[in-house]
């Protein structure tokens, strides 16, 4: 390969030092999340009270932002939440030779001129969502490799959907032990997903979505976010058909739009954990900015558990916890539109507040319930009766005690518990609860709770 030397114009040299100053950023808050033991403190017992403003979905912006790829062009996206995660993504993003600016919430990737490289075991070894690169990155290229991605450790959660989904799209699978590895532009085909993947369904759309023809896929998640990268492609120019169902057409376009502007979804995830801490802090909460569709199976679970809560005519939903008279019911997760598992533990907080035996039932996941060993150090009553069901007898009395933060959703339900706790609660492993939460603490802080982010 040649190389020239040239002088750098004014604007590039700025833009080279914007990009340097992002790049040092993101390296040190990585560095912060490696070296340090980030914790929370809080002390419990204080009614929340106020509005709070939800932030864009984390399962949403980190699919779109690798969408940017496909894009020979500028895409603006706004309302991306501030986590560790999505800048994780932009350093992958960056690595492949895009350009990245972030302005608060709004963020600008110029993907037009993206090299194809090996994205490495450092990027992706604790962010499995990393793994959406592929679809976008087969269909510009022709080609991807990455080492196999990491993040929570739910069970277990292979790769193997995505590549048989692409095998279907006449891509050669290359990969070993080392790394994935797939290879040839994929080809507009009839696609049957061996399970409701989010993932696996997010990583065709993006494929898809710029492969000329008409790709359906069969078994696909109907889940907000993947509705979100729908949406996203259909502002660039796709033809989609059935989202929000089981079955998606892609009707695909070799030339996308080349620049455009995306909101990010609301994270109704994020929706859920401030309503339930509303409720348990006997506290009065209003959030603004949910979609209350997309909560449809946990408020019904609210309902039937005796929670107070009313939907504005504008979309707020406000819940009551003093007038809330909580009681026993049973909780099962499922796809979309079912109860979602990413409020299940959240969830399991407000069951030890209700009066009788509930039950748990984690249909998705072997790993979720973990949490319940946490809450048990804190008073809880709960009888775990294998890796996907438990009893949890309320009500009990939770007392400040130092838990650990096993997962992202498992770390927001410690903090719904420190909320409702007597006395303190010291929290650990909080680098798990901000990838997937932006600024909580923050947040809560503003709804009047005593919580203090510190280094141990």
């Amino acid at each position: 390969m040649n190389h020239t030397t040239t002088t750098p114009t004014k604007e590039q040299a700025l833009s080279s030092k914007a990009s340097a100053h992002f790049a040092s950023e993101v390296m040190d808050m990585r560095a912060t999340s490696d070296a340090m033991n980030i914790q929370y403190r809080i002390h419990g017992g204080r009614p929340l009270a106020g509005t709070v403003d939800i932030s864009g979905s984390k399962n949403a912006a980190l699919p779109l932002i690798a969408g940017s790829v496909a894009c020979a062009g500028t895409t603006v996206f706004t309302n991306v939440p501030r986590l560790r995660d999505t800048n994780t993504m932009f350093l992958i993003l960056r690595h492949l030779g895009a350009t990245v600016t972030v302005d608060g919430n709004t963020v600008t990737i110029d993907a037009t001129k993206l090299q194809n490289k090996t994205i490495s075991h450092e990027l992706v070894s604790k962010l499995r969502g990393a793994i959406v690169f592929l679809g976008p990155l087969l269909a510009r290229f022709g080609e991807a490799e990455m080492a196999y991605p990491g993040g929570c450790v739910l069970g277990k959660r292979p790769v193997g959907a995505h590549v048989e989904a692409f095998q279907q799209m006449g891509v050669e699978d290359l990969s070993t032990e080392q790394k994935l590895h797939l290879k040839g532009f994929p080809k507009a085909s009839h696609v049957i997903l061996q399970e409701f993947s989010v993932t696996a369904t997010e990583n065709i759309l993006l494929a898809a979505g710029i492969t000329e023809g008409t790709t359906t896929v069969e078994m696909a998640a109907a889940e907000p976010h993947v509705q979100d990268v729908c949406k996203f492609l259909s502002e660039r120019g796709v033809k989609i058909e059935g989202i929000g169902s089981h079955t998606i057409t892609i009707h695909g376009t070799k030339n996308l739009l080349p620049d455009g502007t995306h909101a990010v979804t609301p994270d109704y995830l994020e929706a859920g954990v401030f309503l339930l801490a509303g409720i348990v802090t006997k506290g009065k909460v209003t959030i603004r900015g949910a979609i209350a569709s997309h909560l449809t199976s946990f408020l019904g679970a609210l309902r039937r558990a005796g929670a107070s809560f009313v939907i504005a005519e504008n979309g707020d939903i406000t819940v009551d916890g003093a007038a809330s008279k909580l009681k026993a019911t049973r909780i099962q997760t499922n796809i979309f539109p079912g109860f979602p598992t990413d409020l299940q533990s959240p969830f399991g907080v407000l069951l030890t507040q209700a009066e009788g035996v509930s039950k748990i039932f984690e249909v998705l996941f072997e790993g979720r319930m973990a949490y319940l060993y946490e809450l048990e150090k804190m008073g809880a009553q709960v009888e775990i009766l294998n890796s996907h069901q438990a009893l949890v007898i309320g009500p009990s009395q939770l007392r400040g005690r130092q838990v650990a933060s096993n997962d992202i959703r498992a770390g927001a339900a410690m903090v719904i518990a420190g909320l409702c706790a007597e006395g303190e609660t010291v929290i650990t492993d909080v680098q798990y609860i901000e990838r997937g939460y932006d600024r909580l603490e923050e947040k809560l802080r503003s709804l009047g709770a005593d919580i203090v982010r510190e280094q141990a």
